[in-house]
């Protein structure tokens, strides 16, 4: 590799991970970053990504590419979901490694652990338990590309790593109103309340589950922390066939708090109704992060500041955001 200036590819640029991987990376001064759109390079065409990388001359690779969606889109096309992934990691990986690519960095998500696993769930857990069902096919396909880095670094010596980060948000979210996560689909709905004068919004379940949550800058900066690591001390903190990190906050609050934060975000001052009526999910869920705070990493976004430089990108985008 060409240390002085790597050929640095992001798979899934366009992407909320992809595109704050690129501004992490350009913030740095790497100049030499290639990105391809899905309409230039189809992720799940074998002969496609071989080409691509025969002709690139790639040094480093971070694959933030993926099929993903909420809890509806799952359950609805878990077959689109476990084959699309599995092709779009095996031949980014697969082509890499064909083309002498020696570093890259497999992007996946905390779902890969099981539904009943201890909290905070550490990365032991992996592969101890049942998956949550509504999205075990996405679940399984992550866990592929774990495994498919190890097998890679244990068979012909890559250095392919893999980090699994905590819930999302931040620039270039999906703000669909009906397919997006908790933060962006509240800070909308906060939003339109206060456009309309509305008194009231109601938010689902008691408010009560604990969930972490991480700015995708703060993401982008701990993926390109770990991915620049001596691999000596990568590999002191890891093992062979548990080489994946957990990214995170390390730190979790209740949905009750995260809806009352957005509201003075957003600047709604009228009332919180929580319905009870619907689920409300595991009581809690939070990564363990002691690796990478080993490893000399840390977040350092706080919620409410995070929220709030996410709204002003939601209210100057509305019109090209995923709404």
């Amino acid at each position: 590799m060409n240390s002085a200036a790597p050929r640095i590819f992001v798979a899934g640029q366009r992407g909320m991970v992809g595109s704050a991987i690129v501004r992490r990376l350009e913030l740095l001064g790497y100049t030499n970053i290639v990105t391809r759109s899905r309409s230039e390079l189809d992720f799940s065409n074998q002969a496609d990504i071989r080409a691509f990388f025969e002709s690139e001359a790639i040094d480093q690779v971070y694959i933030a590419a993926a099929k993903v969606g909420g809890i509806h889109a799952n359950n609805t096309y878990p077959a689109d979901f476990i084959y699309e992934n599995l092709m779009i990691e095996s031949n980014l990986i697969n082509a890499a490694h064909c083309a002498g690519v020696q570093k890259l960095l497999f992007l996946g998500s905390s779902c890969i652990y099981p539904k009943l696993a201890s909290q905070p769930m550490a990365e032991e857990s992996l592969l101890t338990g049942p998956l949550e069902p509504t999205n075990e096919p996405y679940a399984i396909a992550k866990i592929a590309g774990i495994k498919l880095c190890e097998s890679y670094n244990r068979q012909h010596g890559r250095d392919y790593r893999s980090v699994m980060p905590t819930n999302l948000y931040g620039p270039n979210d999906n703000f669909h109103p009906e397919n997006s996560h908790v933060i962006p689909a509240l800070m909308r709905r906060f939003h339109e309340a206060v456009q309309a004068n509305t008194e009231e919004v109601v938010i689902w379940g008691s408010g009560s589950p604990l969930r972490e949550f991480l700015h995708v800058d703060d993401m982008a900066d701990a993926c390109v922390h770990v991915m620049t690591l001596d691999e000596k001390l990568y590999e002191a903190h890891t093992q062979p066939m548990l080489s994946h990190i957990n990214v995170g906050t390390g730190q979790d609050c209740s949905i009750k708090h995260l809806a009352e934060t957005l509201a003075t975000v957003t600047g709604f001052r009228g009332k919180l109704t929580f319905d009870t009526s619907k689920p409300d999910g595991a009581p809690r869920k939070l990564l363990d992060v002691s690796r990478l705070h080993s490893l000399g990493w840390s977040a350092q976004i706080e919620l409410e500041e995070g929220l709030r430089s996410t709204y002003q990108w939601f209210t100057e985008n509305m019109e090209s955001a995923r709404l």
